[in-house]
């Protein structure tokens, strides 16, 4: 406690005065140096904070990005650019682009190996990669499922039809399907394209991706890609 007139308090204490007009305890008040010292902390952090933000926009916004992207384009350049397939046409390497190895298509014709259903937005829309959402109790499921089985067994009469040809993937946009998925439509190819059945199985085994490393995922065939080398090997006749 302090008992005096007028004391005033040195710079380093602080800078505060202590002040009192009458007999008592002073009353401490902020001097000058203090709202000095506030004032130059306040405009040290307001600095740093605004060059923290233009340094880490610069090397995470502008360098970090331009350097994967180039290892990329050097070490994986089909990859990094999304895998995209070309028709060849004659006296130019890249011909038409055709689509994605990693994104399906829905295929159609009697001609060509179908894939699995799809919920992505009319089917395989790439800008809307989803599932149904359906629950396995969804009468609109159950419909469509019921659906696409009976087109099939009319086709492929007492015989087992593959999962995935009437189920739809989590993302809509799978391009694979299994290799029993293909070997059930292999009869229908064959006939169409004028080839053996011995040709067509060839054909798929020629497209099967086995498991990565060796113990990842199943077994798949791109769908796609089996389709482009059917069209290679037995074009249509001129009748389709």
């Amino acid at each position: 406690m302090l008992n005096t007139k007028n004391v005033i308090l040195s710079e380093v204490d602080h800078g505060l005065t202590a002040i009192s007009a009458v007999e008592g305890p002073a009353v401490l008040i902020p001097g000058k140096d203090f709202h000095r010292s506030k004032e130059t902390t306040m405009r040290r952090n307001i600095i740093t904070a605004a060059l923290y933000t233009i340094v880490t926009t610069v090397i995470f916004g502008l360098i970090y990005p331009f350097v994967i992207t180039g290892i990329a384009q050097v070490i994986f350049k089909d990859k990094a650019n999304g895998q995209l397939l070309y028709e060849k046409a004659s006296g130019n390497q890249n011909g038409q682009l055709i689509g994605s190895r990693i994104i399906g298509q829905s295929f159609t014709g009697a001609a060509y190996f179908h894939s699995r259903p799809s919920s992505a937005g009319t089917g395989y829309d790439a800008a809307n990669s989803s599932g149904s959402n359906y629950a396995p109790t969804n009468k609109k499921l159950i419909d469509r499922v019921i659906t696409d089985v009976t087109a099939l067994e009319q086709d492929h009469p007492n015989t087992a039809i593959p999962i995935d040809l009437v189920t739809a993937s989590g993302s809509g946009l799978d391009p694979h399907i299994t290799p029993a998925a293909a070997e059930f439509q292999a009869t229908r190819i064959a006939h169409e394209r004028n080839l053996t059945d011995t040709a067509v199985h060839q054909l798929i085994a020629r497209h099967t991706e086995g498991r990565q490393l060796g113990f990842l995922g199943e077994p798949r065939v791109n769908v796609l890609e089996l389709n482009l080398d059917l069209d290679h090997t037995a074009p249509l006749p001129t009748s389709h």
